[in-house]
């Protein structure tokens, strides 16, 4: 057999890929798993963005490789969207890149500012994408922690002990996943200051911001954002469009330019009828959000149920479509989700998962109508 990179033996196949496997194997041979884990929305998304994807493939030139950059009107329409949603003024033509997918524009970032040996601060716990990637680039993962006492926002003073010279980005994911944690005004300025002061890129991950959160937040309306920030957004949960693979980038046009030289060599531009059904859906009513955090404001409550069912605790006063719990003491994570996997057929994420200060936690996704959560509560 050929010889793999150097690169892939410091980098695990992506959890969801494998455990996905191991409960598709199980649902094979009979058992009723209830698939609690992963945070595929399984909403519809809106009624408009669809039809105008399905008109729009008798467009002239929809069958054509498309501009890296994306349409205009789609940029603009961004830049709409952050002016009316975040209060935010973002320039659709010069700070505004579309991307295939937010989780692919973190590997587009990366690529973009790091070089081997580089270092990258991540969140523990945090998005697995972070590490990996930092990782394959040959750049080194610096774990920095969140904790649930500090209401899971970073110790700046522990920050400032550690050796920065090689520092050049820092992961930031508010609301956060995976506990659901919101960041205060104070949290934005002293990261964008602790950025500007080491010449460190911080990137927002602002995927949640809709889901189950009163206030939306982008980091770009504080002073000096775009000095030395930029912030990645989705469709995936806003809009339940995960499959369409739409995302975005917005950020200063010189730290836009950098990742679309890499974006150019990586991919030939978004469909042209997905883009079109992203403008009609970034144009929904205040409807819109209402009716989806009605259904999910549902369904978290019958999951904090089932957390309560299975000796759990848990904050109430988090945002997005996940449920964070915290395990009974001296319980670990990835034992106890086997057990329930095991013994009830619900598989729900181990904390590990997501870093070693997940030991102790689980997580619930809110990605499963209210009759499913209603038996997984029924079974324990």
């Amino acid at each position: 057999m050929i010889e793999v990179a150097n690169r892939l033996k410091h980098v695990e196949e992506y959890y969801f890929s494998k455990k996905l496997r191991e409960v598709a194997f199980l649902k094979s041979q009979g058992k009723p798993i209830i698939n609690l884990g992963i945070g595929s929305p399984d909403l519809e998304p809106p009624f408009k963005a669809t039809m105008l994807l399905k008109d729009s493939l008798d467009d002239e030139g929809a069958n054509k490789y498309q501009s890296y950059q994306g349409l205009p009107e789609l940029r603009e329409e961004i830049g709409n969207f952050y002016k009316t949603r975040y209060k935010v003024s973002i320039s659709g033509q010069t700070e505004v890149l579309p991307l295939l997918g937010s989780k692919e524009g973190i590997m587009h970032i990366s690529m973009a500012f790091l070089n081997k040996g580089d270092k990258v601060l991540v969140p523990n716990p945090g998005y697995p994408t972070y590490a990996a990637v930092t990782k394959l680039l040959e750049a080194k993962p610096i774990l920095y922690d969140l904790k649930e006492d500090n209401n899971w926002l970073p110790d700046f003073t522990a920050l400032e002990r550690l050796d920065l010279g090689k520092v050049k980005i820092m992961w930031i994911n508010y609301p956060h996943m995976p506990t659901g944690a919101n960041a205060t005004n104070k949290f934005y300025d002293e990261v964008i200051a602790f950025g500007r002061r080491h010449n460190i890129l911080i990137v927002n991950d602002n995927p949640y911001s809709f889901v189950l959160n009163e206030k939306p937040i982008s980091i770009m309306r504080y002073n000096n954002a775009k000095e030395v920030c930029l912030e990645l957004n989705s469709f995936s949960k806003t809009f339940n469009m995960a499959g369409w693979r739409v995302g975005m980038l917005v950020g200063s046009y010189e730290h836009l330019s950098a990742v679309l030289k890499v974006k150019s060599n990586m991919d030939s531009g978004m469909f042209y009828g997905i883009q079109k059904g992203a403008i009609e859906a970034l144009k929904c009513s205040d409807m819109w959000f209402v009716s989806l955090n009605s259904v999910y404001q549902l369904r978290r409550e019958l999951i904090w149920k089932l957390a309560d069912g299975l000796n759990c605790t848990y904050d109430k006063d988090t945002a997005g479509m996940f449920v964070w719990a915290k395990l009974p003491p001296h319980l670990k994570s990835e034992e106890f989700t086997d057990l329930v996997l095991k013994e009830h057929s619900i598989f729900i994420t181990p904390g590990t998962v997501f870093g070693t200060n997940g030991e102790g936690y689980v997580r619930f996704s809110l990605c499963a109508s209210e009759e499913i959560i209603k038996e997984a509560i029924a079974r324990v």
